[in-house]
């Protein structure tokens, strides 16, 4: 004798159906993973610090995920090209990855976004933050920073800078200084520090706000390092003071780390967590961290999710108090 199913159990019974039929298809794609190459999106030009640093950490952990990874440049909006595009047209298969910067957390506060920073994300790992720092040519009349804020008061919205684009961290830490000093300074937005570097040397822009891919150029004397915006000086440019000690209470070191589309099987972001971390802890990483005067960051995926969430909503006050909010 038959029984008709309500509306409700029926409509459970399907969704049981549904999840017995993809959880073991889940299970078995979690198995064989990584079954081919991975992309990782580095959404800065190459050659500059973070490229240097994501390329170093990827050939690495490469290893321990037994496949290669291929590091894709994209560029733009600040940083937030790459991992954005990634997030609305890529799988949640773990086949793409990206770097994400601080930006994705400022940006959407700036203007309107088709993404959304925390929702649209997978959270791998926190993996480092920068030393940055303000840098002028070797030639340039400005030999301390003060002396370059003091040209500013003394010339408003004539002395320049430069920066990896609008809303990085590198914009925002001076803007935030310059409105602690009272003086008025004019950005200029690149794509990235490689293209920067280049018109800083050509003398297209007066001084560049950017984390260490200026390290090899002021080691060899063709520029010359103002500040640094740690809370301690660098190990590794001892003479050179802090922005905070100097009085203008701006501390910054931008932690990132790496992110899948929303929706990746936890599984695969614990493979890909166990590998990069491992890579992480490698002395030939270590080495590299202190070529370019930078820390370790460890978060796990949760931990680093949490730390997101909770800088989203802080870093909004910052951006409404500098005037940068979106009308």
């Amino acid at each position: 004798m038959s029984r008709d199913l309500s509306p409700t159990r029926r409509s459970l019974l399907t969704a049981a159906a549904a999840a017995a039929l993809v959880a073991p298809w889940t299970s078995t794609f979690a198995d064989t993973y990584p079954s081919r190459p991975i992309t990782l999106i580095v959404p800065w030009p190459a050659g500059g610090s973070t490229d240097r640093h994501m390329r170093g950490l990827a050939e690495i952990a490469s290893k321990h995920l037994g496949q290669t990874i291929v590091v894709e440049n994209k560029p733009g909006a600040g940083g937030t090209l790459g991992p954005s595009s990634m997030a609305m047209t890529a799988k949640p298969d773990g086949y793409t990855i990206a770097q994400y910067p601080m930006g994705m957390l400022r940006v959407p506060h700036m203007q309107k976004t088709p993404w959304h920073p925390i929702n649209d994300f997978s959270f791998i790992l926190g993996v480092s933050g920068y030393t940055f720092g303000l840098t002028v040519r070797a030639d340039s009349p400005f030999k301390t920073f003060n002396e370059y804020i003091e040209a500013a008061r003394q010339k408003p919205n004539t002395i320049d800078y430069g920066s990896t684009g609008i809303g990085t961290s590198p914009h925002l830490l001076m803007e935030e200084l310059a409105d602690n000093a009272k003086v008025q300074l004019v950005h200029v937005p690149f794509k990235g520090n490689a293209d920067m570097q280049q018109a800083l040397l050509g003398g297209h822009v007066m001084a560049q706000s950017d984390a260490t891919g200026w390290d090899k150029f002021v080691d060899s004397g063709q520029m010359r390092l103002l500040v640094t915006f740690g809370e301690k000086r660098t190990r590794r440019w001892p003479n050179v003071p802090t922005a905070k000690e100097l009085g203008y209470n701006v501390v910054s070191s931008s932690p990132y780390g790496l992110a899948g589309p929303k929706g990746m099987d936890p599984a695969i972001v614990k493979t890909l967590h166990d590998a990069f971390k491992k890579a992480m802890d490698d002395p030939k990483h270590l080495a590299l961290l202190e070529q370019l005067n930078q820390d370790l960051w460890y978060r796990n995926g949760d931990e680093y999710r949490q730390w997101a969430v909770a800088t989203f909503a802080k870093d909004k006050a910052l951006i409404e108090r500098l005037g940068l909010a979106a009308k």
